[in-house]
């Protein structure tokens, strides 16, 4: 009897660990997401309104998980504060909708500056000499379970959601991505047969848009989404989220994959953009005879 009772105990020291977080997560779950909360995400997410009931109570179940597994550290003297860490939170969450994922299961800290905040580089120079250099950056994504953001940027993209400019939605993107392996722009799709198109239709805008960039042409996305395929998929997981419309005229193709990988589509929640001014008529001249 004795021995058995040892086995139990010993079984349950080894499940307790794997069965408390789980029970924890529940009762979370259980309790919604408070009144001043949901404002913040109203003022912070200017789309939140528009989205369907649905959705927005699995953007507030999103956040209440997030708020609950994730860490938030204030950098530079800066105290992350509840509206902070909602805004974060919401904005970043929103890339899970309708997807049966999990909330970034390898993240596990978010780092807040102020402002920008300077990272160290090492560039690579003719002949392979490393010389390290300094970086002014908005947002990182680390592969250590780590982001790291400046907070006047996640205001800059919270004040302005028609811009295509989010470093939230970036940088979480980022992290999407990762769950792959490795950020490569080919983030985890599930079915093996969808990395087919999904590369096929990536690479081909991919190259339009180093081609653009190139030769200075205007562009719906961020020319900054030319330097590798893992900045291009996050650009273009914030022009689906801030500019869908002009996607969808410019980037047909890419729009539908990322309406696919994303599950839902931001038109819904947007009026379309106002149709662009005609141009002016040239100046009329006039000639005199005396």
């Amino acid at each position: 009897m004795e021995a058995l009772t040892w086995i139990g105990l010993t079984a349950l020291a080894i499940a307790l660990p794997f069965i408390y977080p789980r029970w924890r997560l529940q009762r979370v779950l259980a309790r919604p997401l408070p009144p001043e909360a949901v404002a913040i995400l109203q003022h912070t997410i200017p789309v939140y309104r528009n989205m369907p009931a649905d959705l927005q109570q699995q953007l507030r179940k999103l956040v209440v998980q997030f708020l609950h597994q994730k860490k938030f550290v204030g950098c530079a003297g800066l105290e992350v504060t509840d509206e902070m860490a909602v805004t974060i939170a919401g904005q970043a969450c929103l890339l899970l909708l309708n997807r049966p994922s999990k909330v970034y299961p390898a993240l596990h800290t978010i780092l807040v500056y102020p402002s920008e905040f300077v990272a160290q580089r090492a560039e690579v120079g003719p002949g392979g000499v490393i010389t390290p250099g300094r970086q002014s950056m908005l947002g990182e994504s680390w592969d250590d379970g780590r982001v790291v953001l400046s907070w006047d940027d996640v205001q800059r993209g919270a004040g302005d959601w028609t811009d295509g400019h989010n470093v939230v939605l970036h940088e979480f993107a980022h992290q999407l991505d990762s769950e792959s392996g490795r950020a490569n722009g080919a983030p985890y799709l599930g079915n093996p047969a969808s990395y087919r198109e999904w590369s096929e239709v990536l690479s081909r805008n991919f190259q339009n848009l180093r081609m653009h960039a190139m030769h200075r042409m205007e562009t719906v996305m961020d020319p900054y989404g030319a330097t590798n395929p893992a900045e291009f998929f996050a650009v273009a997981t914030e022009t689906f989220f801030e500019k869908p419309y002009q996607m969808a005229e410019h980037h047909a193709e890419l729009y539908e994959e990322f309406l696919k990988y994303y599950r839902v589509d931001p038109r819904a929640w947007m009026s379309p953009p106002p149709p662009p001014a005609p141009p002016e008529p040239p100046p009329v001249s006039f000639a005199y005879s005396w």
